[in-house]
């Protein structure tokens, strides 16, 4: 990078949020990957527009980060810009109904804070291991909840450092995607509008969802959640276990035991690992019950 840029950027965001060679196996909940070439902590949402706009004027390479719970980075890293949401852009605040989240809110302290307020609609996301705007642009959804149902509207920058609002029939949501997987938008804030309920049967459904995760998913693991989207008509997990695979396992990568759906780093696992794993996992369950498994994690950088 030249150094214009990096002094344009330091000037932004001061040099202590200014960060090279970080490992992203720290920033990921696969607990793999290799470094970002530059990661850059946002200290607020002037600087997130600003570098957006230098960014893809220029065709520099940025890759927009919220909890590293969805991706899988490549064991080569990733060149250019790593933007860092999660730092500073976590600000909740609650108006009667509505609840107004920025972009590196965890969707745990979201839920957490809806409870307070006995406001009920975001107990599916209590155990969700993301910030609002991963969960915004895929859509992230459990137990019959999903994003889709709460967003009111959803504040997000374009490619021009240009701030817009986006309701939620603009934002075209649908199973694990929405209007961010096609266009060169990012998410700011969000408004979520909820309804008012019972504190305690709040805390209830939050406390038996999160006992089924418990109970059904290997927590203890790192992974990136659900590995494959569902396929309709059937069950990734379930398809999974049937053609034989559960515990399977290439390096440091398996197959979970506890849960098929999840693929998950037993210890010492690469990127490529996780990789193969997975390509092997969909060429048998087609090949078997002629059903394509589509990933659900994200793979970001260099493999």
């Amino acid at each position: 990078m030249n150094k214009e840029l990096i002094e344009f950027v330091t000037q932004l965001v001061s040099n202590e949020n200014l960060l090279m060679h970080e490992p992203m196996k720290n920033h990921t909940t696969f607990r793999v990957g290799g470094e970002a070439e530059y990661f850059v902590k946002l200290p607020d949402v002037q600087a997130f527009c600003a570098l957006i706009k230098r960014f893809s004027e220029e065709g520099i390479p940025f890759f927009v980060l919220g909890n590293g719970s969805n991706i899988l980075v490549g064991d080569k890293g990733i060149p250019g810009f790593v933007l860092d949401t999660s730092a500073f852009l976590t600000d909740i605040t609650v108006e009667g109904e509505r609840i107004t989240a920025q972009a590196g809110a965890l969707l745990s302290k979201v839920a957490n804070t809806a409870k307070a307020q006995a406001l009920a609609g975001m107990e599916f996301a209590s155990g969700i291991p993301g910030t609002i705007g991963g969960a915004i642009v895929m859509n992230a959804g459990a137990y019959d909840g999903e994003m889709a149902f709460v967003v009111e509207s959803v504040t997000v920058v374009d490619a021009n450092g240009v701030i817009r609002t986006l309701s939620n029939e603009e934002m075209q949501f649908g199973y694990r995607t929405s209007i961010l997987k096609k266009e060169a938008y990012y998410v700011l804030s969000t408004v979520l509008k909820l309804q008012t309920g019972e504190r305690a049967q709040i805390e209830e459904k939050m406390a038996d969802f999160a006992a089924r995760r418990r109970e059904k998913q290997p927590l203890e693991y790192p992974s990136a959640g659900s590995t494959f989207k569902r396929p309709e008509g059937h069950f990734a997990g379930k398809l999974i276990m049937d053609a034989g695979l559960r515990g399977f396992r290439i390096g440091g990568a398996q197959v979970s035991e506890k849960h098929c759906g999840f693929v998950i780093n037993v210890g010492g696992s690469s990127a490529a690992d996780i990789v193969d794993l997975m390509d092997e996992v969909r060429e048998r369950v087609e090949k078997q019950f002629g059903v394509t498994l589509e990933p659900e994690v994200i793979r970001v950088g260099d493999f």
